[in-house]
């Protein structure tokens, strides 16, 4: 996979994939630039997500119908020295619907574990939570086996 970034004046940059899709990234006043676009780090979140998102919601085709929301929020604590990439992410599934929490759980470590190429090329330990219809559900010790 091949990626190109162009640089658009001051911190301002755009890539595009293969996909032929663009995503514009800047850097925040802080740093120079104008705040117009996700900062990379944002970026790397979202692909998070965004990666996880496809994984669990492939695994749970066929209880699609059942799922009335799925939101995935990424939040990210970054080490204080230079580089700052994440050391800790925790990963909040907001679900709801009429899906089995086992089923749920079963295809959020599916997706972290087997599936999602982000979350294997991060070096930050990646913390689990799934709030099912409101309430938090806790991680099981041991999956159950089916989907």
């Amino acid at each position: 996979m091949k990626v190109s970034t162009t640089w658009n004046g001051k911190r301002m940059f755009t890539s595009m994939g293969p996909s032929g899709y663009s995503v514009g990234m800047d850097a925040t006043p802080k740093y120079g630039g104008n705040g117009e676009g996700m900062t990379p780090m944002e970026l790397l979140l979202a692909g998070l997500g965004g990666c996880m998102g496809i994984d669990i919601t492939m695994i749970l085709d066929r209880f699609l119908p059942g799922i009335t929301r799925l939101e995935i929020e990424a939040d990210g604590t970054r080490k204080e020295v230079s580089p700052s990439g994440f050391t800790t992410i925790d990963l909040n599934f907001y679900i709801d619907g009429d899906v089995p929490d086992y089923r749920l759980w079963k295809a959020i470590l599916m997706a972290e574990d087997k599936y999602c190429a982000v979350s294997d090329s991060l070096k930050a330990d990646i913390t689990l939570h799934l709030i099912l219809n409101g309430v938090e559900v806790e991680k099981p010790e041991k999956p159950e086996k089916a989907i």
